[in-house]
């Protein structure tokens, strides 16, 4: 099977810095882009399954488009047919060829992760590598796990760090595994390694984290149980050796990327709009939860499952925020959307505790620091105690900039929406970094009526 011509990928090379002005109400009607986390997973459970997956509604960003070209790499079909539309042809569990070169995964820690415990279970070495922000982010987390798989680590940058290449193995041992922090991407990694192993491979969290990689299992075939673990946890049972069968998924609007115009219509007096087809996953919707704590004027619409994900549409007016304490065990349902959710608070009437946010220091960024810095470089009092974020918040925001966007996309969008509802507006030194997740949110933005030149 050949490699299929893909969507070129947006450069990275020269920084495109960019101001968010004042604006006036928003309005209108708008369908964000594809779920990111569903348009990896359906990519590679796809190249994991016989026979044809049909794909709707995936997302063209980067990450995604990094992750097709791995899985053309390794041996699957993949095709795009038309806009969102895609056609993979699998391989099945274990049937992935050696690559001919490094599988580059750019900027996407989901990518590449997930897709060392999909080349786990082949007798096959691969090397993964990415730009320079994803060489800086942990693996170890990942390498561990796969190690008392039988998974031979065969190169490594320092400290288990990218490019780093992995030899795999047709009989991988199943194992049980508690996740040491909550994260769906090690879970994943696991559960897509164990495709391969004999018997049953279990994975314990002690706090539930994002359900696509289970829910996408069954979907195509394999044996899951799911049971809880613990007050917030549950336990994960995948039974090896399925035989994993090509099924048609369609992608729901992802809630991350929803979060950004969704926050701006609450900010900017005046706003109405409807964010429509969004998925409603109870683990992914911390974000409203915690907006509507705040006092904002959120409405769920046309509730209904597509593709097994609950989805709905959602209508958002301009809203007087207060401030709210945001628990700990809430982190692993909205941990994209805390730096938008520190935009939010800025506005609000009296301080945002957000507890617990570890696993923000390994994000694209040091996601911590990062939204920290941008809040000073806006004049916006907060602190940081340990692993807490605390925004003083006031109602109101002079603006400032330029923030450091660090190359992470959610940082950079994060501080346009603020712009747009301070006094001055903000700006920021590199959009380029956007592409990777929500490659129309400047035209879309421009579209409701946000100023952003």
């Amino acid at each position: 099977m050949s490699s299929p011509s893909l969507p070129g990928a947006h450069g990275t090379g020269t920084p495109h810095p960019a101001k968010a002005l004042p604006s006036s109400g928003l309005s209108g009607r708008v369908r964000v882009p594809g779920d990111k986390s569903v348009s990896h997973r359906a990519l590679i459970l796809g190249a994991l399954s016989h026979g044809e997956t049909r794909i709707s509604g995936l997302l063209e960003g980067e990450d995604v488009l990094n992750t097709a070209k791995a899985c053309a790499a390794l041996g699957a079909t993949v095709e795009r047919l038309g806009e969102g539309e895609w056609r993979v042809e699998g391989v099945g569990v274990g049937g992935f060829r050696e690559p001919e070169a490094a599988l580059d995964f750019g900027n996407s820690g989901t990518g590449v992760r997930l897709m060392m415990g999909a080349v786990a279970g082949n007798p096959i070495a691969a090397t993964f590598d990415g730009d320079a922000s994803l060489r800086k982010r942990p693996m170890r987390r990942v390498l561990d796990p796969l190690a008392a798989m039988g998974v031979a680590q065969l190169s490594s940058a320092e400290g288990g760090r990218l490019p780093l290449r992995l030899q795999g193995l047709a009989d991988l041992s199943a194992f049980t595994y508690e996740t040491p922090v909550p994260s769906a991407q090690v879970k994943s990694a696991v559960l897509l390694a164990g495709l391969a192993a004999a018997g049953e491979t279990v994975v314990r969290e002690r706090e539930a984290t994002r359900d696509h990689t289970e829910r996408m299992l069954t979907h195509f075939g394999a044996d899951v149980r799911v049971e809880p673990f613990g007050p917030h946890g549950r336990t994960i049972t995948l039974k090896g050796r399925p035989n994993l069968t090509g099924a048609p998924v369609v992608v729901p609007s992802d809630p991350s990327s929803a979060a950004f115009p969704l926050v701006a219509a609450i900010l900017v007096p005046g706003s109405d709009i409807v964010i429509t087809d969004m998925m409603m996953n109870p683990l992914r919707i911390g974000l409203v939860t915690t907006l509507r704590e705040m006092g904002a004027d959120i409405a769920i619409l046309a509730e209904r499952t597509e593709g097994g994900e609950a989805v709905a549409d959602i209508r958002v007016r301009h809203s007087a925020l207060k401030g709210v304490e945001v628990p700990a065990e809430r982190a692993p349902a909205m941990i994209d959307e805390y730096p938008i959710l520190a935009v939010a608070a800025a506005f609000a009437e009296g301080p945002t505790v957000m507890r617990g946010l570890a696993e923000l220091r390994v994000k694209e960024s040091d996601r911590l620091t990062a939204v920290a810095d941008g809040l000073a470089a806006c004049g916006i009092a907060h602190t940081v105690e340990g692993d807490d974020l605390i925004v003083a918040g006031g109602g109101v925001v002079q603006g400032g900039g330029p923030v450091a966007t660090h190359m992470d996309h959610r940082i950079a969008m994060a501080f346009l929406i603020l712009g747009l509802a301070s006094r001055e507006g903000v700006s920021i030194d590199d959009t380029t970094f956007i592409a990777t997740s929500f490659p129309t949110f400047m035209p879309m933005m421009r579209g409701l009526g946000a100023r952003i030149d």
